[in-house]
């Protein structure tokens, strides 16, 4: 696609010729947070200089007067039975409070990403604990709750030492929902942790390859798989592999023999061939842009690449929409203050 949609994402999203139904992989959605907060930092260069393609500057807070349009004309036309029922029923706990006002916005945009989804796409939402949990609702309603994927915890900041009357809040959550049933999905991996390879890979063969050791015990009975390997016996259950695949494992030195006769044989890893450990939903290992960074440019609320090349590589494929951005004229995106 290779493009930049300026404005309104909903005015763009309605647009079914530039969006059509099921022509997007991956979205990665940053919405205001419905914070209360003013973001007025501008732009800036990466040499420090205020950009010349200034954004406006906006308020995250939202009020019923300016959603009540919105909110009316959406539970008219949207096709969602669930959805509608859903916003009916916060409206009626929520009454005109700002966090209707923001769902109200939010709804009509997510039934859209919704739409514009591939069967194997996914969506991930960032978000933090103001409206999370009625966000985690709605995506449940528009998507099905069946096709929450996962929770994804990303730790965006350090302990803060002011926090005095409550704990310090250094978490953002990202929502992840596919379009059905079989996304594409590419596990990805970390470096393990020193002390974990002291302690697990603590073995070194002839050649220097560092492994740990694995038993060779079937986790059921096989009686199959029941037989001597050079004098040495197996488990009761027998071993997990055949004879062949015994005689192939030992010829490429990853057989760990017994110094007793009556031990048993044990499987070589090697950590050369070991991808890492593969990445859980709590994200701690991103960390958040300094003062320093080449990639800041000035704005509060600015998100690492690196947290977004990490959800772009769980595609992996080159056609991504990884981000509709909300740029309207009174409210445009900018990601959530760190």
């Amino acid at each position: 696609m290779n493009r930049l949609y300026f404005g309104d994402n909903l005015k763009w999203l309605s647009d079914r010729k530039e969006f059509p139904d099921a022509s997007v992989d991956l979205v990665y959605l940053d919405p205001p947070f419905n914070s209360n907060a003013d973001y007025n930092v501008l732009f800036h260069e990466p040499s420090g200089q205020v950009s010349q393609a200034q954004f406006h500057a906006f308020t995250d807070t939202w009020s019923w007067a300016d959603a009540a349009d919105t909110y009316h004309q959406f539970i008219d036309n949207c096709p969602n039975v669930a959805v509608v029922e859903l916003m009916e029923a916060l409206q009626s706990f929520l009454k005109h409070s700002p966090m209707m006002a923001y769902l109200a916005m939010m709804a009509p945009r997510l039934v859209e990403l919704q739409r514009i989804l591939k069967p194997t796409g996914s969506l991930y939402l960032h978000c933090d604990d103001v409206a999370s949990h009625y966000l985690k609702l709605l995506l449940d309603g528009v998507f099905g709750a069946r096709f929450f994927r996962t929770e994804i915890i990303w730790k965006r900041t350090t302990a803060h030492d002011n926090a005095t009357q409550n704990f310090g809040i250094i978490t953002d959550a990202i929502f992840c929902y596919s379009k059905g049933d079989e996304p594409k999905f590419n596990r990805q991996f970390v470096d393990y942790d020193p002390e974990y390879l002291r302690v697990k890979y603590k073995y070194v063969d002839a050649k220097g390859r560092r492994y740990r050791l694995d038993n060779l015990r079937n986790p059921g009975y096989r009686p199959n798989l029941i037989y001597d390997y050079k004098g040495f016996k197996p488990h009761p259950n027998g071993w997990v592999v055949s004879k062949e695949r015994m005689e192939q494992l030992d010829a490429e030195g990853r057989l760990e023999f017994p110094k007793k006769p009556d031990g048993r044989i044990q499987l070589r890893r090697f950590l050369d061939e070991q991808p890492g450990l593969p990445v859980p939903n709590l994200w701690d290992d991103i960390s958040p842009i300094n003062s320093q960074a080449q990639e800041r440019l000035g704005f509060p609320t600015q998100k690492p690449q690196a947290l977004l090349e990490r959800i772009i590589m769980l595609r992996a494929i080159p056609e991504i929409l990884c981000s509709i951005r909300f740029a309207d004229a009174a409210h445009p995106f900018m990601p959530r203050k760190s």
